[in-house]
């Protein structure tokens, strides 16, 4: 998928067929200024662009801050692609990961069997080879909440979309249904229901080629989330995901953070459409060199 990187996501949510039967609600308006009832059908209404500020993209678990994992010895990031013999090109205090408490909920440790926790640490020392969001997959569920990018919510009775900016990733919740996965998708398939006044979302049939973060942290196909999206105030929303995965994980585990409401004058979910960037450092060294006279 190309295009410029200016495009709001409200044309791609206008074509979904899901999108159709709920934009009915949103008043005309500029985008970011679309006014919305404060409840549907009863229940609080999600519809808006949010976004999380914390650091669990780099990694879910607590950490320090430590640089880049651009300065693997031999790699380097796409613009660098074409200097010859590159090393590895630290990035300075650019490319550093600031330190977090973490957003693992008990005791802060996601718990791996012994047999994938060594899995998942050869995946951090090896993280820019390995890391899907270096290539420019879809993100799947929960990583795609808590990307440093904004999603868009747009909420109905029967169906609501979400719309990430990240790679044009979406997902369309089934509210209530019994319908079922067709197949294994990079974002799931997702059923949702009430309790009380919050959303609650079972999240299945994922493949095993997403991670969680850039620390490295996987799971497997068997992967199962329940999310619980609960309205604190009008602009925050908290957010938990409970992850099971037996085949990775010894038990459930849980995260927990805020997502919080773009309050800004025309926001707009732009697109981001990374698979262009990516075209070098994947294939690259497929081109062909010329020959040595």
């Amino acid at each position: 998928m190309r295009g410029g990187s200016k495009t709001s996501l409200i044309g791609v949510a206008v074509t979904s067929a899901a999108a159709s039967a709920v934009l009915s609600l949103w008043v005309t308006g500029a985008a970011g200024q679309v006014k919305v009832p404060a409840r549907i059908v009863g229940k609080p209404n999600l519809s808006g662009i949010w976004q999380a500020n914390n650091e669990a993209h780099w990694d879910l678990e607590a950490h320090e801050a430590r640089p880049g994992a651009v300065t693997q010895p031999g790699v380097y990031p796409y613009e660098y692609a074409k200097v010859p013999a590159a090393p590895s090109l630290p990035f300075g205090a650019a490319g550093g990961v600031p330190g977090s408490i973490g957003v693992v909920q008990g005791d802060g440790r996601i718990p791996y069997t012994p047999e994938a926790l060594k899995i998942k640490e050869q995946n951090a020392a090896n993280w820019i080879d390995r890391d899907p969001e270096v290539k420019c997959y879809l993100p799947g569920t929960p990583r795609g909440m808590y990307m440093p990018y904004p999603i868009q919510i747009v909420q109905g009775q029967d169906t609501i979309l979400m719309a990430s900016e990240f790679a044009s990733a979406s997902r369309t919740i089934r509210m209530n249904s019994k319908a079922k996965s067709p197949t294994d998708a990079w974002m799931g398939w997702s059923i949702g229901r009430w309790e009380g006044d919050a959303l609650v979302i079972d999240v299945t049939d994922q493949n095993d080629q997403t991670w969680f973060d850039r620390a490295g942290n996987f799971h497997s196909e068997a992967l199962k989330v329940v999310e619980r999206y609960t309205l604190v105030d009008r602009n925050t929303i908290n957010y938990e995901a409970t992850m099971e995965d037996p085949k990775v994980f010894s038990r459930p585990w849980k995260i927990s953070m805020p997502l919080y409401r773009h309050v800004e004058t025309n926001a707009h979910v732009m697109e981001y459409k990374c698979v262009e960037f990516v075209e070098e450092l994947m294939y690259g060294h497929l081109r062909k060199q010329p020959s040595t006279p």
